[in-house]
């Protein structure tokens, strides 16, 4: 074997197509699958796109690196589903660009997290860790319910979305940074509208935050509270999950 291969090294047009080929096998086994993406990826009639303040919490989210220790992808291992909740499926993370699944915890998996808490222990837990978990070791992000959250610009984030697929509406490009105010604004006219736009399961709350006065804490609250219920897919009986 190791003839072979010394003998192969002297020769250089021989060695480039070894190396070619040998990395093929790795090229197809991740691409060849793509090709049938659309037979084995889940549908779900009842999935629902990320609202404008959603989308800008799961910026926030990226920027300060949260998945670096939280995961998005709850394993089949028996161990993990009783802890978090039913195992993860393809079509919850239809939307997501990019996706945030991975296996490194420093912290709990957050896939199922929305609505296990109330807004108040976000933004305190958020504040400073500790208060509410005394053996954390995450850092505090106090400073995000001081910093105004910028929705001026959310329109150009979901056109962006729509280019790489996702199913915004040219009206809800234009409507965008009225529905961010209208997210976090019960009882108002645009809370109306932007449930007209994005359903009656949206959820419509100040998020822990001062009504009228957006911050980047409400965002990424609003983000956390949607984890997990983008879709009831993974709740459904197995014979039923394709319906």
């Amino acid at each position: 074997m190791f003839g072979t291969h010394y003998r192969l090294e002297r020769k250089a047009i021989g060695l480039v197509l070894g190396i070619i080929a040998v990395s093929s096998i790795g090229g197809l086994v991740e691409i060849a699958p793509l090709f049938t993406i659309h037979q084995t990826v889940e549908d779900a009639a009842d999935m629902r796109l990320y609202t404008p303040l959603e989308l800008a919490g799961r910026n926030i989210y990226i920027r300060e690196g949260c998945y670096a220790c939280h995961s998005q992808m709850i394993r089949t291992l028996s161990d993990e589903v009783e802890r978090y909740g039913p195992y993860s499926l393809a079509v919850e993370s239809k939307y997501d660009h990019p996706m945030l699944w991975g296996s490194k915890r420093t912290g709990p998996d957050l896939a199922r997290i929305g609505e296990k808490y109330s807004d108040e222990w976000h933004v305190a837990h958020l504040t400073n860790p500790r208060d509410v978990v005394p053996e954390s070791v995450m850092p505090a992000y106090a400073w995000l319910n001081r910093t105004p959250l910028r929705i001026d610009d959310l329109g150009l984030h979901l056109k962006a979305q729509r280019d790489v697929g996702v199913p915004y509406t040219d009206d809800m490009i234009v409507h965008a940074t009225a529905d961010a105010f209208g997210q976090a604004t019960p009882d108002t006219p645009a809370s109306e509208e932007l449930v007209k736009r994005y359903g009656k399961a949206t959820h419509v709350q100040s998020f822990g935050g001062a009504s009228g006065n957006l911050t980047e804490m409400d965002a990424l609250v609003a983000y956390l509270q949607i984890l997990g219920h983008l879709t009831d897919a993974a709740h459904r009986p197995v014979a039923s999950k394709g319906e």
